[in-house]
């Protein structure tokens, strides 16, 4: 067994519990599915009680459970096993005061910028983060629970649908360093002023900031300014990102081709070029994000740009596939974890700048969380759809239909109700040469298309002509 992460009775202590038997830990678990032999099993509350899964934990290894009603032992017992786990993340993160946090929160990009710094940080040292997108209220006191006493550098990503989310999550981390990747209209149906108070919830991050804590901020943002007065409020350094002049990591040019991109920057005013496995022309900020991040959590410049230079792309989220089709291959741009009206111009835009042999195709289903707004929203993406020259537009959704109905007859493809009615549709479509790119809400089913897609690459004989 690797060293413990957790002794029974260090958990006790952490938790105010009691120790039925002892144990040791090499991980922490929420989740029987995912659970891996050694690890503690957390019977939390919900739609299940955890508590029905504690014979199922231990038929998988787990070492010990923290539980709130009677277990068998091994176990620790608590009043509250949520209320626990939060005290173990502080505890993991009080026993090690030598790791640098960092956080990550934004309405675009966090699980990717998050899973990006994490790679410099690994050729860094000793390093910990977020698994997943384990950022709300359960995943980062989680995500500090496994941290490892001996850790160098984390980074965790922090997420919200409401205001007063990120305050408590980042009070838990205590980061060193914090960035907003971006603000825009996500999650806007739960804030009566909008925009302003998606903007005002992410400053929350700068309120967990340990002191000489340093803000990360997109100088290229709107919404900039309001940030810039929230992490001023908390005494916060304050580093810039963005287009231009003044930004200590400005973006100078980003030009993608087949699978990579070269970033020309300016660090300091000092010049890098340096190239990137991602095409999206969001990498070009995000990644500036990364390096000023990385700099903040004492990661040399060379091992920044070498993690950027190997970093792919996660699934759902630009990472691309060749289809085989009869008579030739096309390729896939898998967008389909998520969507909202920023992250879809960048993502048409990006396909736009791509050489192709044959047509740039998008498939699109409903971006969710819009408020009242939503159909405006939607059919306001012809634009940039014009601008890209994309040649065929599938839309499935009711609020899709918005777009469907914005589009000349020449640019459309297919409209269906849902994502799995239109699947078909546009795997009958593609051809040889096609580049796809499927894009939306990952409540609205966009990953159906994609794998439907996906499954012509082993499949050889469905396709087009």
């Amino acid at each position: 067994m690797a060293d413990p992460l957790w002794t029974a009775e260090e958990i006790a202590a952490a938790t105010g519990g009691k120790v039925a038997g002892g144990f040791q830990a090499v991980g922490v678990s929420i989740d029987t599915r995912t659970i891996e032999p050694g690890d503690l099993f957390v019977a939390l509350g919900g739609v299940r009680d955890g508590h029905e899964f504690v014979a199922q934990a231990r038929s998988k290894g787990a070492a010990g459970v923290l539980a709130s009603q009677p277990v068998e032992a091994p176990a620790v017992m608590v009043e509250d096993t949520f209320a626990a786990l939060e005290k173990l993340g502080v505890a993991a993160r009080e026993r090690a005061p030598q790791v640098r946090r960092g956080a990550v929160t934004g309405s675009v990009g966090k699980t990717s910028v998050t899973q990006a710094i994490m790679a410099g940080l690994r050729l860094a040292g000793r390093a910990h983060s977020s698994v997943k997108s384990y950022n709300n209220h359960i995943g980062v006191p989680l995500t500090l629970a496994r941290m490892p006493r001996d850790a160098e550098r984390a980074v965790f990503e922090v997420g919200m649908n409401h205001a007063d989310e990120i305050r408590p999550l980042a009070k838990f981390v205590r980061p060193h360093a914090a960035v907003i990747t971006t603000v825009g209209p996500v999650h806007v149906e739960n804030f009566p002023d909008g925009e302003a108070g998606v903007a005002r919830a992410k400053a929350e991050i700068f309120e967990g900031l340990a002191p000489g804590g340093v803000a990360v901020l997109n100088a290229d943002n709107v919404w900039f300014d309001l940030l810039k007065t929230e992490a001023e409020k908390v005494g916060a350094t304050i580093r810039t990102f963005g287009t231009g002049e003044g930004c200590d990591a400005r973006l100078i040019d980003f030009q993608g081709a087949g699978g990579h991109a070269v970033v020309q920057a300016r660090l300091h005013g000092k010049a890098l070029d340096f190239p990137i496995l991602q095409t999206g022309f969001h990498w070009g900020l995000n990644s500036m994000a990364v390096l000023l991040m990385l700099e903040a959590l004492d990661v040399d410049l060379g091992d920044s740009l070498a993690a950027l230079g190997s970093f792919e792309p996660l699934e759902g989220r630009g990472a691309e596939y060749l289809l085989r089709l009869k008579g030739g291959t096309a390729t896939l741009i898998d967008e389909s974890y998520n969507a909202n009206p920023v992250s879809m111009a960048s993502a048409i835009r990006t396909l736009g700048a791509r050489s192709v042999e044959g047509r740039r195709i998008v498939a699109l289903t409903d971006m969710l969380e819009l408020g009242g707004e939503a159909p405006a929203f939607h059919a306001a993406l012809a634009e940039p759809l014009d601008r890209a020259q994309i040649d065929l537009v599938f839309c499935a959704g009711p609020l899709m239909k918005s777009l469907w109905d914005a589009l000349p007859p020449t640019r459309r493809g297919a409209y269906a109700e849902s994502a799995a009615e239109l699947a078909p549709r546009i795997v009958q479509a593609v051809e040889p040469g096609d580049l796809v790119m499927v894009k939306g809400s990952n409540g609205s089913k966009a990953g159906v298309i994609a794998q439907a897609l996906r499954a012509l690459d082993s499949a050889g004989e469905e396709g087009g002509a």
